[in-house]
């Protein structure tokens, strides 16, 4: 299965990569959406569809500049199709947020007390009840008498099934005692598997479309042209809840459930009143304990604040009600064996470890494979070859290990090492601090990273190559005409065989070979940009382009920092850092994680090669100084401390707009330190090795007209 921007944790996205992640996470919800909603033919289950959700609402959170007009946080269900027509609500209605687990309800409750002000000892009552997996209708009423029915739809605006609904016994024509002039009742149509599975068997033998599951045959039975088809389905409607109402019916969520069953509406019978946390996790327990002997689907449970007049103070955010949350039910679960454990790595060089499962069938979809995630949660949950384990699909493509099962363990069992080395280019893999994966050191000549990489090599902020798009890198790899970078500028080699493919015709591969001409002279931060070290970004590249000028002094830092560090390595001694492992982590902006990328790179001889190569077929430029005139031009400067009359950040680009290099630690190639109050151990360093200091006045003398650095030195 080819990577995507989905393999990689939220955390890790580029802002580039979010934006095009949420435009297809948009179309991807709103398809689902419509199957759903419209079609009644859901095309994934519902816990993938609420990991579609989470993944949206997650890159969301870490990206709030990047939400989307069509963001399915901002919309609830589908349009109403064009079969029916459109009834727009009085009142929305919402949907509900989720919660997976005990912790969501904790923080729940939590949001609850802090919203409203409550102390912690003061009770807060709770309506729970099953949810059931049907199709959500509004009834509306006036005088007592039915009026007019609708799906949710989006919504705001739903599909008017009034005439279906008149079918179904548990909905009453008229209703008597204290009923509000206007009184819109909702609430979910639903079947019961005994009726479904009777239903199914009557369609087989017909010869007519059968239904996947209860909840599809009953949205599919209610949404019927002919009514007289609804009318011989087995409908049945539960009420929970209110839209508009014209005047009070009740002060609390169950004396309104109270008053419908009054009114002679069906209402779930082990709906209850509970409190705090430990009464919702009692009902959630029950429930889940008893939803196999339930005559009909339930997914969850839903919690509703009891008091009306706190719902009304909570309100809503978004498309959810702040005082109700929807907790489901964990992901169906089954037992098999791990008969092999494999390496697959991503399009960064990530190595993610997948079990490879004896078949079993776990909600209805047959599951082979299952991932392990990363090398702490197989050591966690000491995951071996041969182990019985209990898998679930908990809405991941690849379902995923809940945990194994030790009395079942074979003898010989012997635990799981992982691999330090990529599986696919014998590169090694070097696992960063604080990260929990592991990624593979090949770069531009691991087959798994190859295509992404070169992408990335001809980008608009590397080569930027015109006419050498995604898909003709693509192509091209496919049928080897290049595996490298330097291979770029040897395809005029091979102009006979990319003349001979469609879509190449001779006007369109003289344009690519003069596009590729043009860019082989590059200046040097592009260059290392392009050879997309990890966490090398265009910001780093041009710090270390400006630190040692030419690629020929970066390339001989880097092998000379990599080089003292294997030699302590092997000795087994910590030793002091070498002086080019200094001057690279002292670069302001290059700490101790990113020049481990650097030199992880440069540790691979193929990457080396690479260079080698690529140095015969362009020609890298060394740095430009922003402004030779400049004082500062040249300088290595620290700041430490706090200056008054600008911010650090501010200081940081007034220096190296005129030439100067901010580097993050005192040393002796230094040229001056920039001390503010309170400065710390920098100062005392430079103290120490003879550097020069400079207070703020004389900061501000030598960064304004008319400053000179030779004066204050």
């Amino acid at each position: 299965m080819k990577p995507t921007s989905r393999d990689l944790p939220v955390e890790d996205l580029a802002e580039k990569e979010a934006a095009a992640e949420l435009k297809a996470l948009a179309a991807e919800i709103a398809q689902h959406d419509g199957a759903y909603h419209q079609a009644d033919a859901p095309l994934i289950s519902d816990a993938r569809y609420d990991a579609l959700r989470r993944r949206n609402d997650a890159i969301e959170a870490r990206f709030p500049n990047l939400v989307r007009p069509d963001s399915p946080s901002k919309r609830i269900g589908a349009p109403a199709v064009s079969a029916f027509a459109k009834v727009t609500h009085a009142r929305p209605m919402l949907s509900l947020n989720n919660a997976f687990n005990d912790e969501d309800v904790e923080e729940f409750l939590t949001r609850i007390r802090r919203f409203l002000g409550l102390g912690e000892d003061e009770p807060v009552e709770m309506v729970a009840e099953p949810k059931i997996d049907g199709l959500s209708i509004s009834l509306r009423y006036e005088d007592g008498k039915f009026i007019q029915g609708a799906t949710r739809g989006d919504g705001q605006v739903g599909e008017d099934v009034t005439a279906n609904l008149r079918t179904l016994d548990d909905i009453p024509e008229t209703i008597h005692g204290g009923v509000p002039r206007v009184l819109e009742v909702r609430g979910e149509v639903y079947m019961t598997r005994d009726d479904f599975a009777a239903l199914n068997a009557r369609q087989e033998q017909a010869g007519e479309k059968v239904f996947a599951n209860p909840r599809n045959a009953a949205a599919g039975s209610l949404r019927q042209k002919d009514v007289a088809i609804t009318a011989a389905r087995p409908l049945r409607f539960f009420a929970y809840a209110w839209g508009e109402v014209s005047g009070p019916v009740a002060e609390t969520h169950w004396g309104f459930l109270e008053r419908l069953r009054a009114w002679g509406f069906s209402i779930n019978p082990l709906a209850r009143l509970v409190s705090g946390l430990d009464g919702l996790l009692a009902a959630h327990g029950d429930i889940f304990n008893r939803r196999a002997d339930l005559p009909y689907d339930i997914d969850g449970m839903v919690y509703k604040v009891n008091r009306l007049d706190w719902q009304q103070r909570l309100g809503q955010v978004s498309r959810a009600p702040r005082w109700a949350i929807a907790h489901k039910f964990p992901a169906e679960q089954a037992m098999t064996r791990i008969d092999a454990i494999d390496i697959q790595v991503g399009r960064t060089g990530a190595l993610t470890p997948v079990a490879r499962l004896r078949p079993v069938t776990v909600g209805g979809v047959v599951v082979s494979n299952a991932t392990l995630h990363n090398e702490d949660e197989i050591a966690r949950k000491d995951v071996r070859v041969g182990d019985r384990v209990i898998i679930q699909r908990a809405g991941d493509v690849i379902p995923q290990v809940v945990s194994v099962v030790p009395d079942q363990r074979p003898k010989n069992s012997i635990p799981y090492v992982f691999p330090d080395t990529c599986p696919e280019c014998q590169s090694h893999a070097v696992r960063e601090e604080g990260e929990a994966v592991r990624r593979c050191t090949g770069g531009l000549v691991c087959p798994a990273q190859r295509l992404e990489r070169l992408r990335h090599f001809v980008s608009r902020n590397a080569f930027d190559i015109e006419g050498l798009g995604a898909r003709h890198m693509q192509t091209f790899l496919a049928d080897g005409l290049i595996e490298t970078p330097a291979d770029i500028f040897r395809l005029e080699h091979k102009a006979d065989q990319i003349r001979r493919r469609e879509g190449w015709g001779g006007k369109s591969v003289d344009n690519l070979f003069a596009a590729i001409d043009q860019r082989r002279t590059i200046s040097l931060e592009r260059f290392i940009y392009a050879l997309g070290i990890r966490q090398v970004g265009q910001a780093t590249a041009r710090l270390l382009a400006k630190q040692y000028g030419g690629l020929a002094a970066w390339r001989h830092a880097m092998e000379k920092a990599m080089e003292k560090a294997a030699d302590q390595a092997a000795d087994g001694a910590a030793g002091g850092e070498s002086e080019a492992y200094a001057e690279l982590v002292n670069i302001d902006g290059i700490g101790p994680l990113v020049a481990g990328c650097i030199l992880a790179f440069f540790a691979e001889d193929h990457n080396r090669a690479v260079l080698d190569d690529l140095a015969g077929q362009v020609e890298v430029e060394d740095f430009v100084q922003a402004s030779a005139t400049s004082p500062l031009s040249g300088k290595t400067i620290v700041l430490t401390g706090a200056l008054s009359s600008m911010s650090r950040a501010e200081a940081k680009a007034r220096a190296e707009s005129l030439g100067a290099k901010v580097a993050g630690g005192v040393s002796r190639k230094t040229d001056f330190v920039v001390v503010g109050a309170d400065a710390g151990s920098k100062a005392r360093k430079a103290a120490d090795l003879g550097v020069a200091t400079l207070d703020e006045a004389q900061w501000l003398e030598i960064i304004g007209a008319g400053g000179s650095y030779t004066r204050l030195r």
